[in-house]
C-alpha cells in the first residue's frame, strides 16, 4: 500500500467512525451519504472496522421495497476519550466509551478558576489520577476534550479570561504531559455540540441552546453546524445588558444579565429572602457556603413543590425568557433549548420563559420557535467533550491528507508516518542510518514542536526524542 492510500485510508477511518458516533447504527447506504463517497468506497472501509474490531453488525435496516440492508454500529468499547467539563468552581472528570458512558465514577473536585494560576497543574494531575484508577489502555484513549468558562480561542488552544503558569498554551502544556491529543472549547459551546448531536437540537438546523449555570451561556447552531464567531467568542450571553439595576457584574459592567438570572445570584436572593422571614423547606440555616452543595438543596426543595423556591426560579426564568425574547428577533430559531446546570430543577423553567417570550416577542417571529428543557441536561458539556475529540480527529486526518500531498511533492524526501499518535514527518536519512527530521511537519496530536520517532524498519535506527525544525 502507498503511503498517499494509507493516509487516506487513516482519514476515511476516523471520518465513518465520527459518524457512526454520532448516528448510532447506519447502513452502508446511510454512511455513504454522511461520507459523500460511493457505496464501493465506503464497504472498504466498513470491512476494515469489522476486521480489527472497531465495529459490528447491528441487526437490519427498515425494508425501502427490497431485502432489508444490514446496519453496523461502533462497538462502545473500541475506544475511549478522556471528557472535562469545568465552570469557575467546579471541575468534573470522566472517561466516557463510544456509548457516552462512563467506564468508572465521573471525579469531581472543587476547582475555582479566577486567581489561580496553578489550577491547570491541578487538572493535570488528576486527570492523570483518573486515567490511572480506570486501568483503561493509554493507546485506546484517542483523546481529551475539556469544556471551560471564558474566552476560549479552541484553535489555538488559549484561554483569555484565566490566568495560567507556564509559557505553553493549555493544550500545548496537556498535550505533553498526558501524552494524548487534547482539545478545548467554551463550555457553553459543547453543552450546544452534544445537544446538537445527541439533545434536544438533533436534526435541527437553527436553535439556541441556553447553559443556565453560575452565568448564563449561549451556543448558537446556525445551518446544522455550530456557530463560535470570528475569534470563537460568540455567545457571550450573560453580559447582554439586560438590567437597570446598578448591580455591578464580573465583567465590569452593570445591568449584565448574569447579575439576576445566574444561579448564584438565585443563592443569593434564597438566602436574602430566608433572612427576611420567607418560609421554606430550605431552613433558616440555609447556605453552606459551597455553591454546589446550595444549588442542590434549591433543586431538592424545588421537586418538593417549595413555594417561596418556586416562585424565585420562576422569577429567574422570566428574566432568561425576556433576553431570549432579544435572540429570537435577531436569529428567529427554530428551537432554544434550557440545557446545563440549572435545568436539574426541572420544568420549572418552561412556563416562565414562555411567558415572557409571549410577552416581548413579535408573535410573528415566535410563532414557530419551539422551547424545550435538554434531556441531557448536567451531563451535556462531558458529552459535548467528547464530541469535540471526535470532530477534531477528522480535522486533524484531513490536515494530514493536505500536508502529505505538499510534502510528496517535494524530492529526495523520506515521509515516516506513526498514525497512531497522528504524526506524519519529512526528513532524510543519514550515513549512520537515522531519520533526520528536517522539514515543516504536521503538527498534529502528538506535539507543536516535538514528535517521538520510532523505528521504521531495519534500515532506520531510534532516533528518540527529535526536535521539529
Amino acid at each position: 500500500m502507498d503511503r498517499a492510500h494509507m493516509v487516506n485510508k487513516y482519514f476515511y477511518r476516523a471520518l465513518a467512525l465520527r459518524e457512526f458516533y454520532f448516528s448510532g447504527k447506519l447502513s452502508t447506504t446511510d454512511l455513504s451519504d454522511r461520507m459523500g463517497k460511493s457505496i464501493p468506497h465506503v464497504m472498504k472501509v466498513i470491512d476494515d472496522l469489522l476486521s480489527d474490531g472497531s465495529i459490528v453488525e447491528s441487526g437490519y435496516a427498515p425494508s425501502s421495497g427490497g431485502r432489508r440492508p444490514v446496519t453496523y454500529a461502533i462497538r462502545q468499547d473500541a475506544m475511549y476519550v478522556l471528557s472535562v467539563a469545568m465552570d469557575q468552581v467546579f471541575t468534573r472528570i470522566a472517561l466516557l466509551d463510544m456509548g457516552n458512558r462512563p467506564v468508572a465514577p465521573v471525579r469531581e473536585l472543587e476547582l475555582p478558576l479566577s486567581n489561580n494560576p496553578e489550577a491547570i497543574i491541578q487538572l493535570k494531575d488528576t486527570i492523570k489520577e483518573v486515567v490511572a484508577e480506570a486501568g483503561i489502555p493509554r493507546e485506546r484513549i484517542v483523546g481529551a476534550g475539556i469544556g471551560m468558562p471564558g474566552f476560549v480561542d479552541f484553535e489555538n488552544g488559549i484561554n483569555y479570561s484565566f490566568t495560567f503558569s507556564g509559557s505553553k498554551t493549555i493544550t500545548e502544556y496537556l498535550t505533553d504531559e498526558l501524552g494524548m491529543p487534547v482539545y478545548i472549547d467554551n463550555d457553553s459551546s459543547l453543552i450546544a455540540l452534544a445537544e446538537l448531536h445527541f439533545g434536544a437540537a438533533r436534526d435541527k438546523k437553527n436553535v439556541t441552546v441556553i447553559n443556565i449555570g453560575w452565568g448564563i451561556g449561549l451556543g448558537m447552531i446556525l445551518n446544522g453546524e455550530l456557530f463560535r464567531g470570528h475569534d470563537g467568542f460568540a455567545g457571550e450571553f450573560s453580559h447582554i445588558p439586560v438590567f437597570n439595576n446598578n448591580k455591578l457584574c464580573s465583567c465590569g459592567k452593570s445591568g449584565c444579565l448574569e447579575t439576576e438570572a445566574s444561579l448564584l445570584v438565585v443563592i443569593e436572593k434564597a438566602i436574602n429572602g430566608l433572612r427576611s422571614g420567607r418560609l421554606s423547606t430550605l431552613g433558616a440555616d440555609f447556605s453552606t457556603g459551597h455553591s454546589q452543595a446550595d444549588w442542590e438543596a434549591i433543586v431538592k426543595a424545588a421537586h418538593r413543590g417549595d413555594r417561596f423556591v418556586v416562585e424565585l426560579l420562576s422569577q429567574t426564568a422570566y428574566d432568561i425568557g425576556k433576553a431570549v425574547a432579544i435572540l429570537i428577533h435577531l436569529m428567529n430559531p427554530q428551537s432554544v433549548v434550557l440545557s446545563g446546570r440549572g435545568t436539574t430543577a426541572g420544568k420549572v423553567w418552561e412556563a416562565p420563559v414562555q411567558q415572557a417570550l409571549n410577552e416581548h416577542t413579535i408573535p410573528r417571529l415566535a410563532a414557530n420557535t419551539q422551547l424545550a428543557i435538554s434531556t441531557l441536561g448536567y451531563q451535556a458539556e462531558l458529552i459535548g467533550a467528547v464530541a469535540l475529540v471526535m470532530e477534531n480527529r477528522v480535522k486533524e486526518y484531513k490536515l494530514n491528507q493536505k500536508r502529505y500531498a505538499h510534502l510528496h511533492e517535494t524530492r529526495n524526501i523520506t515521509i515516516y508516518e506513526n498514525y497512531q499518535m497522528g504524526v506524519i514527518a519529512a526528513g532524510r536519512t543519514n550515513a549512520a542510518g537515522f531519520f533526520s527530521v528536517n522539514l515543516p511537519v504536521y503538527e498534529g496530536p502528538c506535539g507543536i514542536q516535538s514528535a517521538t520517532i520510532w523505528e521504521r524498519s531495519n534500515l532506520f535506527r531510534p532516533a528518540g526524542r527529535t526536535t521539529l525544525q
